[in-house]
């Protein structure tokens, strides 16, 4: 169990994983909550032109992904506002049109060879820098969610009387897409833009199954992605396997198993009590 981690290549790696894990499994619940699925993997694949780009251009992948996510989240909001055209009408035609110039560009002369590492991810290939930027990542997302967790709360359970109370659904709707953009850009250099949303989405779905308590889902969620994580980079050194494909494998196992055992939580919590029997 502990040969893989005396390659340093595989320690980087690990540490990536925690990190991405952490942020995106506590990030992740909130996206599930609010609906932003769909809008987490339209980001992801959103971004890979600007992958490309930067990879033709030799300059680091994050200089590439984070203005693709701003055009990708403008083009959104502009398609939206066209009479006729609905939000998940304009969401498809964006990601699409971003996705098929980034197959464009890879298929031109100047892309250079490796490039289906930027659909896949390389993370055996993480850098000190890379776990620079993911640590400053997650400390990001963990911090902003902590000041926004009483207001997402409210905004997330009864957004009708949100506004009553003094919290705008609007500004969270914007804040948690514009953390979900930042985690994106961050992960994607790990996990490709192909499979970055299996820990932003798998792990905090799996958690939901088995919680019915934000905070608990939340550190759940986190833990499970950790827990996927390291077992798919186990399953890469061991079977041969990508490593990005295989963190991504671990996560979909891991959601599969949290459908019967939620079940069995529910079914357990209704069951009706013996008379007499006390709550300890």
């Amino acid at each position: 169990m502990l040969e893989p981690l005396q390659e340093p290549f595989m320690q980087r790696a690990l540490a990536e994983v925690v990190l991405i894990g952490a942020a995106g499994g506590a990030l992740g619940c909130w996206v599930v909550l609010y609906g932003l699925s769909y809008a987490a993997e339209s980001l992801a694949h959103s971004i890979f032109p600007g992958l490309v780009l930067a990879a033709i251009a030799g300059v680091p992948l994050l200089l590439g992904a984070a203005p693709a996510v701003v055009v990708a989240a403008l083009a959104i909001a502009l398609s939206a506002r066209v009479a006729g055209v609905s939000r998940e009408a304009a969401v498809a035609v964006v990601v699409t049109t971003m996705f098929g110039l980034g197959v464009l560009l890879a298929l031109s002369p100047r892309s250079p060879p490796g490039v289906e590492a930027l659909l896949f991810g390389d993370v055996f290939g993480t850098t000190d820098a890379d776990l620079v930027t993911a640590a400053g990542m997650a400390a990001l997302v963990l911090i902003a969610l902590r000041f926004l967790h009483s207001r997402l709360l409210i905004a997330g359970f009864d957004r009708g009387a949100a506004r009553s109370l003094g919290v705008s659904p609007a500004f969270l709707d914007a804040a948690l897409l514009i953390l979900l953009g930042a985690g994106i850009v961050v992960a994607v250099q790990g996990l490709g833009s192909l499979l970055v949303v299996a820990v932003l989405v798998g792990p905090a779905a799996a958690a939901r199954q088995l919680s019915d308590r934000m905070l608990p889902m939340m550190l759940l969620a986190a833990t499970l992605a950790v827990l996927a994580g390291a077992a798919g980079l186990y399953l890469s050194y061991y079977a041969g396997t990508a490593g990005g494909a295989s963190v991504a494998l671990a996560i979909v196992v891991v959601y599969l198993l949290s459908l019967p055992l939620g079940r069995w939580l529910t079914a357990r919590r209704s069951a009706p009590r013996p008379a007499g029997a006390t709550i300890g």
